[in-house]
C-alpha cells in the first residue's frame, strides 16, 4: 500500500462515482483517475447479450485499467503526488465472478492475478450505495445511450455483489479505511452540504486540517 494519498471510489453502475471524483479533486488538489467506459467497444453488445459478450468486455477492461494504474503508479504515486480515482482495479473480479462461465473465469483469473500483482493498493475507499430506483434513476438522469438497456435485475446483482465484496474486503484489509456513502439518503451532486460532509469526513482520514469547502 502507497504512502501517498491514493482515494478509490468505489460503487455499482449509476452511484455517482466520476462525480464525487472530479469534486473531491478540484478540491483536495489531487490527480484524477478516470475509468475507461465508453470507449470499451464491446459494451454495448454485453448490455444486449451479456452471456455471449462479457469475456471480451471484461478483458477489455481488465486491460486498460491495468495500463492506467502502471501509468498512474509511476507518474504520480512513485513521484510522491497523490491521486484520486473513481474506481479500482479490484472491481474488475467483481463484474467477472458475475458474468462469466466457470472455465472462463477461471482463465480470467489467472490473468488477473499476473496483472494486478504489482499494482498499488489505494490507502482510502470511498465506496458509494444506493437502492435499485436510486441507480436507475441516475442513470436515466444521466443519458448514456449505452446503458439504455441495463437490465435492473443485473444492475441488483451488481449492488448485492458489490455488498459482500466490500464485506470481504474489510476484514481482509483492515489498515485501509472505508468510508460508506447512502447514496438514497446522501446527494452530493444536487446539495452541497451533503458534499461538504463527505469531504470532512476525507480529510480527517488524510489527517490534514480541512479547509473551506469551494463550490
Amino acid at each position: 500500500m502507497t504512502e501517498v494519498p491514493f482515494i478509490a471510489i468505489e460503487g455499482p453502475i449509476g452511484v455517482g462515482k466520476t462525480s464525487l471524483a472530479k469534486k473531491l479533486s478540484a478540491q483536495l488538489q489531487f490527480h484524477l483517475l478516470k475509468e475507461i467506459v465508453e470507449e470499451n467497444p464491446f459494451l454495448g453488445k454485453f448490455y444486449d447479450d451479456i452471456a455471449e459478450w462479457s469475456f471480451q468486455t471484461e478483458m477489455f477492461f481488465l486491460c486498460n485499467r491495468f495500463k492506467q494504474l502502471e501509468d498512474i503508479d509511476k507518474k504520480y504515486l512513485q513521484q510522491q503526488k497523490p491521486v484520486i480515482a473513481d474506481y479500482h482495479i479490484f472491481k474488475n473480479m467483481i463484474f467477472a465472478s458475475r458474468t462469466l462461465s466457470k472455465d472462463k473465469l477461471d482463465k480470467y483469473r489467472r490473468i488477473y492475478a499476473i496483472l494486478t500483482e504489482d499494482m498499488p493498493l489505494p490507502n482510502m475507499i470511498i465506496y458509494l450505495h444506493a437502492s435499485l430506483d436510486t441507480l436507475l434513476k441516475r442513470i436515466a438522469r444521466r443519458g448514456r445511450d449505452i446503458e439504455q438497456n441495463i437490465q435492473p435485475s443485473y444492475l441488483m446483482q451488481l449492488a448485492a455483489d458489490y455488498e459482500t465484496y466490500m464485506d470481504a474486503f474489510e476484514k481482509m484489509h483492515p489498515e485501509i479505511p472505508v468510508i460508506r456513502i447512502d447514496g438514497d439518503k446522501c446527494d452530493f451532486v444536487q446539495h452541497q452540504e451533503d458534499l461538504e460532509r463527505i469531504y470532512q469526513q476525507v480529510v480527517s482520514h488524510l489527517n490534514k486540517p480541512a479547509t473551506i469547502f469551494k463550490a
